[in-house]
């Protein structure tokens, strides 16, 4: 017998553990199937569950378990990604603590230790998983630092230089001065930042009393400075194009370059050109052909190596010394003596507060510094042309669809890809240096010596490249590197390409994109035929969650109070195409109601003596009742399986809930206790069976979206073993032969039932109470129905009798009308009808008032630019709930006359 409450905290990891141990999970390459391939986008070895990941990992799970349901050999591919600066950062903080630099372990002795740490804690976010309940085939799980995957990173890396495709050069770069090295651009945050506008003085040169005044936010680069830029149509400057400043501080002699980049409605309309320190400076300076002197070292400390031979003194101008002392102070130290010294050569012409985007370490917080630094780099452009082809012709299919145009913009303005790191932890580049710096490319220090033999004619000493590839290059391989490439193997060929990827918006480029590039160049197919693209995870308001904020959501947390099953079919409801995910606690524990229901049903029909019946056959059932429910499960079925083949994990949970809670619960259960209390009889035999058939749709239904409420249930009912549910087929939507008439005369019965209870609850009827209800203009069709239905009615509708109205309206009923027949309850002496006139129009022109206030409010064009963009869409949801509670009411004022 099922306990009275359904206890996840009991039954979850017991589950689990008994599916992990019988290899539920596994796929099956043996078998005659046809596979089926998710790849998981590997977290962070670092990383905990957050609620980003209940949403990815619910939405992979549910598809994962229903193709397994359909008989596919299902393969959801599991692991995690070492993520370089990530574990480099967690593994350094432990050393502070113990008062430990780790260039005092050595590079050896540094990975040494973050495999230790690897070994003891890198596996937490893999247990969380399993929390959530998510079938991964964890057999196969892998990680980005495996050989097997370390193999498949060296290999890639040597075929695409020897194709001229990797190179190295000296470019601009997101530099963390904490780290010491060049990090992606997903891993750059930008943050607002109180800051000023300083207006300064450049005097033309040969010109007395003539100076160009440019405006900058970063005084403290100006010593980088090569150029002046201002736009080619500024009337203002245009004389002066071609022209030169003298740099204060300096005394550096710059041109006046003209540039579409300076904005001549921006400040003075002139701006200084940093190439060394700004990527559209950079830009400028590439164009024109500019000096590209760095004066900010790799801990963003001021170096004048490149620009000690050019400092000269100029009278009230520049100070060689002044600038000699600001060696080796930081950005900002450096940033209070310039403005200071500038301030005392009067150069600066005003300082004015400034608010604007600085980007910042999305790890470790600090301010990124822009830096010209020798990188290897990726052909990024010609591994981009086939990968866009093949989303032009379908190959390749976004869903939503308006992905593939943001997909788009970034590929075909796709810059070279800087992948290496100036880390210790992660891939070591496969290079080797000579003694005149000639590099070798090989997949081992063998081959590279043997190049150089061949190179120097002699046996020559190489050193190592210090650096390693950026996290991306070898996540990017993920899809085949897992399967055993660059060996050929059976699971490469029977798993490759993957079915769906499914992922958020914000890594297209980062990962979807290289994982596209790499599959397509190295395996020549695409990595997966369709992306399936979900939203973000916001609180309740729409609002991004984050530490700062404090309105982060902990999935364990809410997985203790309210378990698994309800997480996962709250992220799924709220998951629609194109819309992002608003998840709080109270959704979750509004549908840990629906799991209790499902629950309470099936104690319900236990109770009542429900089991499932060998060779029960839905298509012989007779009784009215019976077909009904078959039928209503058979449209269910094909609701949420062509949901699920669209995507629309929204509306999956819709229709399962719908039928489940309204039909199946709410109104089949209610219609068939009569049926059940009447004992051992054929109809209730009959009706049992059907009810039994029915819970085993439901649950086989609700199965990848629930897995562990719907598992218990079904093993306790004896549809199959314990653990059994997962390998279950999935349902088929069963139709019957007139299922049609059933199902409008079961709809009309539920519809007169519903605006009775409507018409009671609008006008405070006491539960307590029955009336009678009056048919006027019914047809005989409809009086027959309302006296065939007459106990269901009675009993659901708190309905002394149905009769036919005889002679006149009488005084103080409530009216409804269902389809030709108006449905008459007198109310008179039951409830007093002009106290209830006085509150309907009290609280009726109530919503009406707070309606107008709301509408005035986002009738405000200054409010609705202003206000952020979740409480602008708030409002409009609070005028529509007060919209329609106002109509409600008014409704309610009608029906009482």
């Amino acid at each position: 017998m099922l306990d009275k409450s359904f206890s996840p905290d009991t039954t979850e990891s017991r589950l689990y553990e008994l599916w992990e141990r019988s290899g539920a999970f596994a796929a099956r390459p043996d078998s005659n199937a046809e596979p089926f391939a998710i790849m998981i986008p590997p977290p962070n070895v670092t990383g905990t569950l957050h609620a980003g990941h209940a949403l990815t990992m619910t939405l992979q799970d549910i598809l994962v378990r229903w193709r397994r349901m359909q008989g596919r050999d299902a393969l959801w591919q599991p692991g995690t990604d070492h993520a370089g600066i990530a574990t480099q950062m967690v593994v350094e903080r432990q050393l502070d603590g113990e008062g430990v630099r780790r260039e005092a372990l050595g590079r050896d002795g540094f990975i040494e230790r973050v495999w230790a740490w690897k070994k003891q804690s890198g596996g937490v976010i893999t247990q969380q998983l399993r929390r959530l309940g998510a079938s991964l085939d964890w057999p196969r799980e892998r990680f980005t630092m495996d050989e097997g995957l370390s193999e498949a990173v060296r290999e890639v890396f040597v075929r695409l230089y020897r194709e001229g495709l990797i190179v190295r050069a000296k470019r601009l770069v997101n530099w963390d001065p904490m780290f010491r090295s060049a990090i992606s651009d997903l891993e750059v945050e930008s943050r607002e930042v109180r800051g000023h506008l300083w207006h300064i003085r450049y005097p033309v040169e040969g010109e007395d009393g003539l100076s160009v005044v440019v405006a900058t936010t970063r005084p403290e680069t100006m010593l980088g400075d090569t150029a002046v830029a201002v736009n080619p149509g500024d009337e203002r400057y245009a004389a002066l194009v071609g022209r030169f400043v003298v740099l204060p501080l300096t005394g550096r002699r710059i041109p006046i370059v003209a540039d579409s980049y300076s904005d001549p409605e921006k400040g003075t309309g002139a701006v200084k050109i940093t190439p060394a320190h700004d990527f559209n400076d950079f830009g400028v300076g590439e164009r024109h052909g500019l000096p590209m002197p760095s004066i900010l070292d790799a801990d963003a400390k001021v170096v004048l190596d490149e620009i000690e031979a050019e400092l000269r003194a100029i009278p009230g101008l520049a100070d060689p010394d002044f600038v000699r002392g600001l060696a080796g102070q930081s950005r900002e130290a450096a940033r209070k003596s310039i403005v200071a010294e500038l301030e005392r050569l009067e150069l600066l012409v005003a300082v004015e507060a400034h608010t604007h985007q600085v980007p910042h370490a999305e790890r470790g917080g600090a301010v990124i510094e822009p830096r010209l630094t020798v990188q290897w780099y990726c052909d990024a452009a010609k591994l981009a042309g086939p990968a866009i082809e093949a989303v032009e012709t379908g190959r390749v299919q976004f869903v939503p669809k308006q992905w593939e145009n943001t997909f788009f913009a970034w590929m075909r303005d796709i810059q070279p890809w800087c992948i290496s790191r100036q880390l210790w932890w992660g891939h070591r580049i496969p290079a080797w240096y000579g003694p005149d710096g000639q590099v070798f490319v090989a997949h081992d220090e063998a081959g590279a010596l043997e190049q150089a033999r061949a190179h120097y004619g002699a046996e020559t000493a190489l050193s190592r490249d210090e650096d390693v590839l950026d996290t991306w290059f070898s996540s990017g391989l993920w899809p085949f590197s897992t399967l055993g490439w660059p060996t050929q193997t059976a699971d490469l060929a029977r798993y490759y390409p993957g079915d769906v990827l499914v992922t958020g918006f914000d890594i297209i480029f980062f990962w979807v994109a290289r994982m596209m590039m790499m599959g397509l160049h190295f395996m020549g197919d695409v990595p997966f035929r369709q992306v399936f693209i979900h939203g973000l995870v916001r609180d309740e308001r729409g609002q991004k969650m984050s530490k700062s904020k404090g309105n982060g959501l902990d999935p364990l947390e809410l997985i203790d109070s309210y378990g698994a099953d309800a997480l996962r079919f709250t992220v799924c409801a709220l998951t629609g195409l194109g819309r992002d995910v608003k998840l709080g606690a109270k959704r979750v524990e509004e549908y840990r109601s629906f799991v209790t229901k499902l629950w309470n049903a099936a104690r319900f029909l236990e109770m009542n003596g429900v089991r499932p019946v060998d060779g029960f056959d839905p298509h012989a059932a007779r009784g009215q009742l019976a077909r009904w429910i078959i039928d209503e499960a058979g449209i269910a079925v094909a609701e949420a399986t062509a949901a699920l083949e669209a995507y629309r994990f929204d509306e999956y949970a819709a229709a399962t809930y719908r039928f489940t809670w309204n039909r199946f619960c709410d109104w089949f259960l209610e219609f068939a206790k009569p049926v059940f209390l009447a004992g051992d009889t054929p109809e209730a035999n009959e009706l049992r069976a059907a009810a039994a058939y029915v819970l085993g749709v439901i649950l086989r239904l609700l199965n990848p979206v629930m897995p562990f409420v719907t598992e218990t249930i079904w093993a306790e009912f004896g549809y199959g073993a314990e653990g059994s549910l997962i390998r279950a087929p999935w349902p088929e939507p069963v139709r019957l032969a007139e299922a049609e008439t059933i199902g409008a005369e079961l709809d009309w019965v539920i519809r007169f039932i519903g605006e009775i209870r409507a018409v009671r609850a609008e006008v405070n009827v006491p539960p307590s109470r029955v009336t009678p209800v009056l048919l006027r203009d019914a047809s005989d069709a409809t009086v027959a129905r309302a006296r065939h239905w007459s106990e269901a009615i009675s009993r659901m509708a708190r309905v002394s009798e149905v009769s036919v109205l005889a002679g006149e309206m009488p005084q103080g009923a409530a009216q409804a009308v269902v389809d030709e027949a108006t449905l008459i309850l007198p109310l008179a002496g039951i409830i007093d009808l002009d106290v209830e006139r006085a509150r309907l129009r009290k609280e009726h022109a109530r919503a009406l008032d707070e309606a107008a206030k709301v509408e005035r409010k986002l009738g405000n064009a200054d409010f609705v630019a202003r206000a952020k963009p979740e409480v602008v869409e708030e409002n409009r949801e609070r005028l529509r709930a007060f919209g329609e509670e106002a109509q409600r009411l008014q409704a309610a004022l009608q029906r009482l006359g």
